[in-house]
């Protein structure tokens, strides 16, 4: 029998990179997974249609909109009954040097604490009860390696994904027993967003890293599997996935 055979998933962001990965290792265990998405339907019903088993869906809903969480949650609600796996994946950032403070306006600042901490949040609260209706939800959230480091793509994005470990630590207390929550912490990641890079910075960064390459989406997605599958008594802390980085 599948690992998450019967079990009900969904991935925030879920329609490229991390998400995607996340989507399809889950669908092969078993699971049936839903995917939210801001504004790729596109892709997200590609993700979807791609997905092996039964019981998958696509619904649009930004982690920046309140409204549409909600409405979201009630949705599978009325659809699903329960939510067994949260998998909070939706982020926004752009690159930004650490240096040039003035680009880094209050708009964007505020936009991507509002998807990447808040919308974290919010989709917590919304579905909470869902978590709790079967046998013991949990709750993964994607953060970064960043946190710890204070190196990735600009400054906001940082400080968000290190509230995002912060608020995995009081969730984690505060939804216990019913509901476990962990962090999962990539370190740069072999996607599309970073392949865009300059490949000088790339190449600088798999130098410094331990293992000697940038771990992938995939690699990613099994660790949110074993998360959910495997470490059944681990709560309330971060687990990084970063090929070593902080070893260079």
């Amino acid at each position: 029998m599948p690992r998450l055979d019967r079990k009900i998933a969904m991935i925030t962001g879920g329609s490229r990179g991390i998400g995607a990965a996340t989507a399809r290792i889950f669908a092969e265990q078993g699971a049936s997974v839903i995917i939210t998405h801001r504004d790729s339907a596109s892709d997200a019903e590609g993700v979807r249609a791609a997905l092996p088993g039964n019981g998958h869906r696509v619904i649009q809903a930004s982690a920046a909109d309140t409204s549409a969480i909600e409405l979201a949650a009630k949705s599978v609600a009325e659809t699903e009954k329960r939510l067994d796996i949260l998998v909070n994946n939706a982020a926004q950032t752009r690159v930004i040097p650490h240096t040039d403070l003035n680009a880094l306006d209050d708009d964007f600042f505020d936009a991507v604490m509002k998807t990447n901490v808040r919308g974290a949040f919010a989709t917590v609260r919304a579905f909470r009860d869902l978590l709790t209706a079967g046998d013991g939800g949990v709750i993964v959230n994607i953060s970064s390696l960043a946190a710890r480091m204070a190196g990735g793509s600009n400054i906001a994005y940082c400080a968000s994904k290190a509230a995002i470990d912060n608020m995995t630590l009081s969730l984690a207390r505060a939804l216990a027993p019913e509901i476990r929550v962990v962090s999962v912490a990539p370190g740069l990641i072999d996607t599309q967003f970073t392949s865009a890079w300059d490949p000088k910075v790339r190449q600088a960064y798999i130098e410094r890293t331990a293992l000697k390459r940038l771990p992938t989406p995939e690699d990613i997605g099994r660790a949110v599997l074993a998360v959910v599958s495997d470490l059944t008594a681990t709560t309330g802390t971060v687990i990084p996935i970063d090929g070593g980085r902080p070893l260079g």
